[in-house]
């Protein structure tokens, strides 16, 4: 219930404001209408992405955990922050809520549905890929270093998860980096691009190397070597510290 009101919340919101924010990009040129995505547009539909995640997951965090992604949940499991298990329940939530927000926002603004994931600015399927998985990777890394490692900030972990997603958000693809946000929209359409497959397979691989980079933390025992250097008052290498290495 959480993850699907949280992830319901969170696209609703989202779709909304990018409705709101193409709702004039057709522009007329040489007597063909030409969709252009404009600087001020992006940034309102990345402040709109940003912030509903933001708030969302601050609301849900201590619900379900409030991954609100399928990808954010698949790096979870991988991490074992969550059982595989509730891995699948979580998803189901999500993508059920991703198809219930875009239905919903469909239903309640008026025109086309403009909130769809599409490829612009002269991005092939092969390039739309691997930014989906770095966005994706940014997003997730993010989460497992605020959220699951476990610090004096976890509290705050909703606001750097917010602005990781405002900033990975550009006009090449569109920027899914979740497979619920890319097919609630384009169910909502009814328009699955021959290239919609990017939409889930970059999230997957951005998942896989987030919880890669964390992995590697984890093997190289940081936290271990911080706290040493913490209580020895600062950087200074002391007989401790270089007992550890």
């Amino acid at each position: 219930m959480g993850e699907f009101c949280g992830t319901f919340m969170f696209l609703w919101c989202a779709y909304v404001i990018c409705n709101v924010a193409n709702h004039d990009v057709s522009l007329k040129l040489n007597t063909e209408f030409t969709t252009v995505s404009h600087p001020g547009q992006v940034i309102l539909i990345a402040l709109g992405f940003g912030m509903s995640v933001m708030f969302s997951v601050w609301c849900f965090a201590d619900v379900s955990g409030g991954a609100l992604n399928p990808a954010v949940s698949l790096s979870l499991a991988l991490s074992r922050a969550i059982t595989p298990t509730r891995f699948i329940v979580m998803w189901l939530a999500q993508m059920t809520a991703g198809m219930a927000a875009g239905g919903a926002a469909s239903a309640m603004t008026p025109g086309p549905v403009l909130f769809n994931n599409a490829l612009g600015m002269g991005c092939s399927p092969a390039r739309g890929v691997f930014l989906e998985m770095f966005g994706t990777a940014v997003l997730c890394l993010t989460v497992l270093m605020t959220a699951v490692e476990k610090r004096a900030s976890s509290f705050m972990a909703a606001l750097p998860i917010g602005i990781s997603l405002f900033v990975a958000l550009t006009a090449y693809t569109g920027t899914g980096v979740n497979p619920a946000r890319s097919f609630g929209a384009s169910l909502a359409k009814n328009s699955f691009p021959r290239y919609h497959y990017i939409y889930w397979i970059g999230p997957m691989m951005g998942s896989g190397l987030a919880w890669s980079v964390w992995q590697i933390l984890q093997w190289l025992d940081y936290q271990t070597y911080v706290e040493a250097e913490k209580n020895a008052g600062g950087p200074k290498e002391t007989n401790e510290v270089r007992d550890l290495v």
